[in-house]
């Protein structure tokens, strides 16, 4: 591999020679800006926004732009002057436990490789050192222009070091986790212990891009004259948006995280999920209010049409509220009307009884 920097390991009093080298790359698909007319590559030319004369790489300089906008001119000459003790060398500083590097400080990757023959022998000095303590240095180099902060440590046998983000250079989590207080039970907390050991460990090695590999095979199929991939099922993609009953997706979850595994669980409910809905009325707000009016109907009325038997509840839909309320209204005028009738027969069962005993005399 092709080192990007040559320099030494300050251990003391002790100098290891040594050369840096990438220990990651990007593999990442890469893409080319084209006119969409013609398929001509886009290409960027440096330009002076002065005279608008392009630029080559041998007239382009440095600066430092003020708050004002002022331009301050910064030679090469300027930046060799400042005091760098760490200009080619990595000074080591300390040696800590690995585990108060926190990995959100951690940046690029570098292989650390001794350089010539006489480094051979304080190069593993320092690895079995590290090794033994079963600690990490922590460092200071220079790198493009600028000083850095890094953590050695070992990788199978090579000394690896990775560069780390200056104290100042980490953000504070403000504003980030959940403003709501949530409380969870122990119950929720076993379970989500069941699906950590249910799911187990992985071997990193065996993890790779999905991503990518769709995106290669879609520009192999293009290349060949194809018109690439079909386009996702409806319903592949995941649901956003979504209240979940948080215990019954657990269970499921351990489910079917033992069933991968070949186990069989014993079989429970499935995940309630429910589509969350937009703030403001809610889809039932309209029924309440219909179900609050028709309770004060109901109150308002008259003992007969509460004790009818065809008497619909309130909750049910208008089309079965209007028949039953116009048979209890029919039931109710036939009521009515017997009992008129009744009335009217024993009126004239009156009269005729009157007439009957009138043409009789009374006799001596």
């Amino acid at each position: 591999m092709r080192s990007i920097w040559n320099g030494a390991i300050s251990f003391g009093l002790v100098s290891i020679p040594i050369k840096l080298v990438n220990a990651t790359e990007s593999r990442s698909v890469s893409f080319r800006q084209v006119h969409v007319e013609d398929g001509g590559r886009i290409r960027y030319k440096k330009v002076c926004e002065l005279d608008g004369e392009e630029v080559s790489p041998a007239d382009i300089g440095k600066a430092y732009e003020d708050a004002d906008g002022t331009m301050i001119p910064i030679t090469d000459e300027d930046l060799a002057s400042l005091p760098l003790p760490t200009a080619k060398t990595i000074e080591i500083v300390a040696f800590v436990p690995a585990a108060e590097i926190d990995p959100i400080q951690i940046d690029t990757a570098y292989y650390l490789s001794a350089n010539g023959v006489p480094a051979a022998k304080p190069y593993t000095l320092l690895r079995e050192a590290l090794k033994r303590s079963d600690k990490v240095a922590v460092a200071k180099f220079a790198l493009r222009g600028r000083e850095r902060l890094g953590m050695l440590r070992v990788v199978d046998d090579v000394i690896a070091m990775h560069g780390l983000l200056w104290p100042d250079e980490i953000r504070a989590p403000e504003g980030v986790a959940p403003e709501t207080p949530v409380s969870v039970r122990e119950a929720e907390l076993d379970l989500a212990d069941a699906l950590m050991a249910t799911l187990g460990e992985v071997d990193i090695s065996t993890l790779h891009d999905d991503y990518r590999t769709a995106v290669e095979e879609m520009i192999a199929a293009k290349a060949a004259g194809g018109e690439g991939v079909a386009p996702p099922e409806p319903g592949e993609e995941r649901r956003g948006g979504q209240v979940i009953d948080l215990m019954a997706a657990l269970e499921s979850s351990v489910r079917a995280a033992k069933e991968a595994r070949g186990e069989a669980p014993a079989e429970r409910e499935a995940a309630e999920v429910t589509e969350l809905k937009p703030r403001g009325r809610t889809e039932g707000a309209g029924q309440t209010g219909r179900k609050k009016a028709a309770a004060g109907r109901t109150a308002r009325k008259a003992p007969a049409e509460k004790a009818s038997e065809d008497a619909v509840s309130e909750d049910a839909p208008p089309e079965e509220k209007a028949p039953a309320r116009k048979t209890a209204a029919k039931k109710t005028a036939a009521k009515k009307t017997t009992a008129k009738k009744t009335t009217a027969k024993k009126a004239a069962q009156k009269a005729t009884g009157k007439k009957t005993a009138s043409p009789r005399k009374r006799t001596a």
